[in-house]
């Protein structure tokens, strides 16, 4: 009897445990998708003019328009599109009346690397982002071919003289280029897999135990006889 009493007190604990993951994680859901609909609402407002103090946490997708030179130089970010395959995102420094920032014009094939694209005046409409895409797998990019394999703000600054801030273009800045705007989609949230995992799990628990709990109570073949 002891036994079964421990056996329901650790199945009901460990139910519990499980099932009180899975509904956390379905609350972490909901509060994922809020932030993703927030940050959708932001991507999509009208532009401003280029703050004069520049906030990574708070201008973080602001929409923003700028006016002023594309200048000459640019850095080819290896990228793949789906349902077009590889090629470079554009990036060129941009200087306006008093300032030079980033701009990733967008998105060219392998084949139109080395083509002619327009510099000059010109005004440029997009959001103000700073992608995260360095891990320690990263490769060091090839200085010598002009391929690199991250939008490392900070480097890329660095390499074409700029302020380490970058504009992703959603209008078109040339013809040749395919603008690859800033969106939500590529913002993790897998917290419904998540919560289907500990779901899953508590399911599988849930049956152990009452497979345990049968198992002790069955009678024995020598209480039987």
């Amino acid at each position: 009897m002891r036994r079964i009493l421990f056996l329901l007190i650790f199945g009901i604990a460990g139910l519990a445990i499980l099932l009180s993951l899975g509904f956390w994680q379905l609350q972490r859901l909901a509060w994922k998708q809020g932030v993703l609909a927030e940050i959708e609402t932001r991507i999509a407002g009208e532009p401003v003019e280029l703050p004069d103090r520049i906030s990574l946490a708070d201008d973080r997708y602001l929409p923003v328009t700028i006016s002023g030179e594309m200048e000459p130089g640019e850095i080819h970010v290896l990228v793949s599109v789906k349902q077009v395959g590889a090629g470079y995102r554009i990036i060129q420094s941009f200087s306006t009346e008093d300032r030079t920032i980033l701009v990733d014009r967008g998105f060219v094939p392998t084949t139109a690397k080395q083509a002619e694209r327009q510099t000059g005046q010109m005004e440029v409409t997009g959001n103000l982002h700073w992608p995260v895409e360095i891990d320690s797998y990263t490769p060091e990019p090839d200085i010598d071919d002009n391929i690199w394999f991250a939008r490392d703000v900070p480097n890329l600054a660095a390499a074409l003289g700029a302020e380490p801030v970058m504009l992703i273009a959603r209008s078109q800045t040339d013809p040749g280029v395919t603008p690859l705007p800033v969106n939500a989609a590529g913002i993790p949230n897998d917290h419904l897999q998540y919560a289907i995992t500990w779901f899953g799990l508590a399911l599988v628990w849930a049956a152990m135990t009452g497979y345990f709990l049968w198992r002790n109570r069955a009678p024995s073949k020598s209480e039987e006889q």
